[in-house]
């Protein structure tokens, strides 16, 4: 069975499947490996970086949610953006967000390799083909075993946080009997709560803001659900409490236990041996495999439903369109798996400094995302305000919020052209966002074509 239109994609994600990945979607693999840096960059003080990042997301994912229970799409913010500023719009977020999930694979793959080849032996490169060609098979299958799958790792995810901060609260109240820390003076040991200052927080938010990347795969996997709406309503809504516990609690956690310049293991490890708890570095390897293979199941399952959304939308071939008979987007799967699995030989093949570059060209998608998300919304609230349209989700203080959201990613750019840990990030995502942007003015010119996309073009081009 094949079909053109979005309606053929398979509806077998269910509520479970949805909560968890709402709930743990927030929970990257960057929370378990890069809140070091940000921490040895702020020190106490990350608290506040993370707050303000955690800030931004809340509130792109309102005005996310805002448009994805008014119109469910698999396409989400890239159909958004199509409707509210032009195809040109819709074709380039579409696009670049494809493209950061692509590069996804091969660091979560490579990551995953790594700790497989520690553990049991065997090249770094088996492991990167076998857990690659796994998560595609699962995904293949049907949406169903994708959502099974995220379930799974989702609910260690989230075990393994709370078990953290429950045993982080128990050696503060120094009733943890094996750990030789307790209380909260580091936060302001040994250099004081703002030990790098200011500037090092802002710098920190700028480290922390892409550990965040995935909340808003929910407002996509639920398109594939029976109730989209409901979905996308609880995950938004619940976002707050979530970012509160997995993220602020346990860093608090972290920077009240253990100085912030000595997380030379990395700063979950480091915690758990000073607790005392056997066995530390071995439970860390198995959370952070866990994270990565959840970060690189999503990375074929996104992928896939956004190029699965331009070629249903005429924006890439439409061979892409094709789905089987449970609904399930196989080329756009086997597509997306083929270049991200190019790029996981390229990781291993390619000198160092190559597959950077490489990498950087998406380091700053996720501002880009963001920002294409906040004017959208501005756009198709005020049309929908207008047409006394009442979605489930509402944003708060539109359009003044919405406009200071704009203002506040439009300013987290420009900072990181003048961090020198950012410069060559923002530099090559910028060239290969205009690379893409003039590429999505030139396809709308040549088609003539600047409607928006809605149902009937849809039914005009099946």
């Amino acid at each position: 069975m094949t079909s053109t239109d979005q309606s053929s994609l398979g509806t077998s994600l269910k509520p479970r499947h949805i909560t968890m990945i709402s709930i743990a979607g927030v929970i990257g693999a960057g929370l378990f490996v890069g809140s070091a840096t940000a921490i040895e960059q702020a020190g106490p003080a990350v608290l506040l970086s993370y707050l303000m990042a955690g800030t931004l997301v809340v509130l792109v994912m309102r005005m996310l949610g805002e448009m994805a229970t008014a119109n469910p799409d698999t396409g989400s913010f890239s159909v958004y953006s199509q409707r509210a500023l032009g195809r040109w719009a819709g074709f380039s977020v579409g696009w670049l967000y494809w493209w950061f999930w692509v590069l996804v694979i091969p660091v979560e793959a490579t990551a995953a390799a790594d700790i497989l080849s520690r553990l049991v032996g065997l090249d770094q490169w088996v492991w990167a083909l076998l857990v690659t060609l796994l998560l595609t098979g699962t995904n293949l299958v049907s949406v169903g075993n994708y959502g099974e799958f995220e379930f799974w790792f989702a609910l260690v995810k989230v075990v393994a946080i709370i078990a953290f901060i429950a045993l982080g609260v128990l050696a503060i109240l120094g009733v943890l009997p094996s750990s030789q820390v307790s209380g909260v003076s580091k936060l302001w040991e040994p250099d004081g709560f703002f030990a790098g200052g200011g500037g090092a927080v802002v710098a920190a938010m700028l480290t922390t803001m892409f550990s965040f990347m995935g909340t808003e795969i929910v407002t996509i996997a639920a398109a594939e659900s029976p109730d989209p709406a409901k979905g996308i309503t609880k995950a938004v809504n619940s976002v707050i409490w979530r970012i509160v516990i997995f993220y602020l609690g346990s860093i608090a956690v972290i920077v009240s236990l253990v100085p912030y310049d000595r997380l030379d293991d990395g700063s979950y490890q480091t915690v758990l041996q000073a607790m005392g708890i056997p066995g530390a570095p071995l439970i860390m390897d198995i959370v952070v495999l866990t994270a990565v293979a959840s970060c690189l199941n999503s990375a074929l399952y996104t992928a896939s439903r956004m190029v699965f959304s331009l070629a249903d939308r005429g924006d890439a071939p439409r061979v892409v369109r094709r789905v089987n008979a449970q609904g399930v987007p196989y080329v756009a799967i086997l597509a997306s798996m083929v270049l991200g699995f190019l790029a996981v030989v390229g990781n291993y093949v390619l000198p160092g400094k190559i597959f950077g570059y490489l990498l950087a060209t998406s380091g700053a998608v996720a501002l880009f995302v963001y920002l294409a998300i906040a004017v959208s919304q501005l756009v198709l609230g005020r049309r929908m305000r207008a047409e006394g349209e009442r979605p489930p989700v509402r944003m708060w203080l539109f359009p003044g919020l919405t406009m200071v959201v704009i203002g506040f990613i439009v300013v987290v750019i420009g900072l990181m052209a003048f961090d020198p840990d950012q410069q060559q990030a923002i530099a090559l995502s910028v060239a290969s966002a205009a690379v893409i942007v003039a590429l999505g003015v030139y396809r709308q010119r040549r088609a003539g074509d600047d409607r928006s996309a809605d149902e009937p073009e849809r039914a005009a081009r099946a």
